[in-house]
């Protein structure tokens, strides 16, 4: 059966609570993306889907818990018809997109009149059931994947801080060097630029959107025409750490290991590629230093900001005050974080296949 979003329910946006009006405990109250805080009042009894109608996330989907307060900035989807099960519509949202239905480019944001085009196909109640059913299960092990690698990486954390100490007390006495010292530091090609040789070679490079705070996202690997002699400059080798000029104050400086590149991987001069010296300084040791506060405040005590954007030049990563404990005591860290990645790698293989199963399951029920 096929019927418009808004025959099967009713779209409202309701009241807003403004922040100074949130309270420690209470019923939840639901924003664009999620919980926002609490309050004393609740104006949903029932479960109930939420689209973000603002903002970046604009059509996004949430379902808010039975008893809670829903805020403007998500289109509650009330009164839902009992001839569709509230599960059933996530998914099919979810699989559909809400893109159509967005309007504005400086504020994106959809609206009740714009939700009327969108056409929900449902097959019988118990169907849907059915299809929900199965699609909970495989969600709920994507989670539980998801939890568990989030689980090592604390995990890691924590073993670091009992090796090392806080790296901002020092508590151990470790000494420190600027990181210039102990690697060799290099920026990155650049995009744009007037080649003279004619014979170019596509390669793949690795920019900002494949670097982020202690891994690189393969997701999207593009590619970039450069000569041999740029190719020998900045190729990419194994244990290699990348770090970010810029980006959000809360991602400044970010670095991760690229530990496996692809053949003749190079990278863009947004990027800085740190080869360290591995008699002194693991890889593994300082890319997880990089992800304590010494590092970040250094960065963003240094840093040049505009208009909240933050951006680190290669004296100041050069400058990087670094703690430098003995090498046999970061080589049994290496061995720990080592061990640590090859159950990441397990669970990840895991979470691979889920994520392709729930894709195809998609496809299969909503085309």
């Amino acid at each position: 059966m096929k019927k418009g979003l808004c025959e099967i329910c009713h779209p409202k946006q309701w009241k807003t609570i403004s922040s100074d009006m949130l309270e420690p405990q209470g019923y939840p109250v639901y924003g664009a993306n999620g919980v926002i805080g609490y309050y004393s009042e609740y104006n949903h009894e029932k479960a109930t889907l939420l689209i973000t109608c603002r903002g970046a996330t604009c059509g996004a989907l949430n379902i808010c818990k039975p008893f809670s307060y829903v805020n403007g900035n998500a289109m509650a989807l009330d009164s839902l018809s009992p001839e569709v099960d509230l599960k059933y519509l996530y998914y099919y949202l979810l699989a559909r997109g809400l893109s159509d239905a967005i309007t504005g480019s400086a504020q994106p944001q959809i609206v009740r009149q714009s939700l009327g085009k969108v056409i929900i196909d449902y097959p019988i109640l118990e169907e849907q059931l059915r299809i929900a059913a199965t699609l909970d299960k495989v969600s709920d092990l994507i989670a539980k994947r998801r939890a568990q690698m989030d689980k090592l990486d604390l995990l890691v954390k924590a073993r670091f801080v009992e090796m090392f100490g806080d790296p901002v007390l020092n508590p151990m006495k470790w000494p420190e060097q600027p990181l210039e010292n102990m690697a060799d530091i290099v920026s990155g090609i650049t995009k744009g630029r007037k080649a003279k040789e004619t014979e170019l070679i596509e390669v793949p490079y690795m920019a900002v959107s494949n670097v982020k705070d202690g891994y690189i996202d393969w997701t999207t690997v593009k590619t970039i025409l450069a000569t041999k002699a740029e190719i020998e400059q900045y190729r990419l080798l194994p244990d290699d750490v990348l770090m970010t000029e810029g980006g959000d104050p809360d991602k400044l400086g970010r670095g991760a290991i690229i530990q496996q590149p692809l053949e003749n991987c190079i990278h863009q001069n947004h990027i800085f590629r740190v080869r360290l010296d591995e008699n002194i300084l693991l890889p593994s040791y300082f890319a997880e230093f990089l992800q304590h506060q010494k590092a970040k405040q250094y960065f963003l005590k240094c840093a040049k900001q505009t208009t909240g954007i933050a951006s680190i030049n290669m004296r100041q990563l050069k400058g990087l005050p670094t703690l430098v404990p003995p090498i046999e005591i970061q080589v049994y860290f290496n061995d720990f974080v080592a061990k640590a990645g090859q159950s990441k790698l397990t669970i990840q293989q895991s979470l691979d296949k889920l994520e392709l199963l729930k894709k195809s399951l998609m496809q299969q029920y909503f085309g």
